[in-house]
């Protein structure tokens, strides 16, 4: 399959216990490189009702990601990965518009993500956050992180 050929078959479903593994290898390949926070595979199956993915025509799952709801108001889209020869061709943008529409329907106002790559969600119409500005995230999570408090991390947030 090429990305340029292919695109019309790639399939955005909700997670299900055969992606776990999937997930647990797109989201740590790029955690190896110091890209995203690394996840066990208890964390993937914990939050696994959380992921959406993209699966090719032959139902391998190329792309992650999560909508995880902090509070009433807050949800954080997390562990966003797209297998590396697929970047570029929309996928993680079609899981982060399912994650939005899916904390607009349930009654969120806010998401936002913590992103190496701002310019991806400043596309998506998020705009760059003191981190501070989100305390439920903060000592909710991130306290327990082993990069806090020197995570350099940028936090983007969009109200919904």
């Amino acid at each position: 399959m090429t990305p340029t050929t292919a695109a019309a078959t790639w399939q955005l479903t909700r997670a299900e216990i055969s992606d776990a593994q999937a997930i647990h290898d797109l989201v740590n390949t790029f955690a190896a490189k110091g890209e995203m926070l690394p996840r066990t595979m208890a964390e993937v199956y914990e939050n696994l009702r959380d992921f959406y993915v993209v699966r090719d025509d032959a139902g391998a799952t190329v792309a992650c990601g999560g909508l995880h709801i902090l509070w009433a108001d807050l949800a954080e889209i997390k562990s966003l990965a797209v297998r590396e020869d697929l970047q570029g061709h929309g996928l993680g943008q079609r899981i982060v518009n399912a994650c939005l529409e899916e904390a607009h329907q349930i009654g969120l106002s806010t998401a936002f993500a913590l992103t190496y790559r701002p310019g991806f969600f400043e596309k998506l119409g998020f705009t760059q956050a003191d981190v501070m500005t989100l305390p439920r995230k903060v000592w909710g999570e991130c306290y327990r992180c082993p990069k806090f408090p020197g995570c350099n991390e940028i936090a983007m947030v969009r109200t919904l």
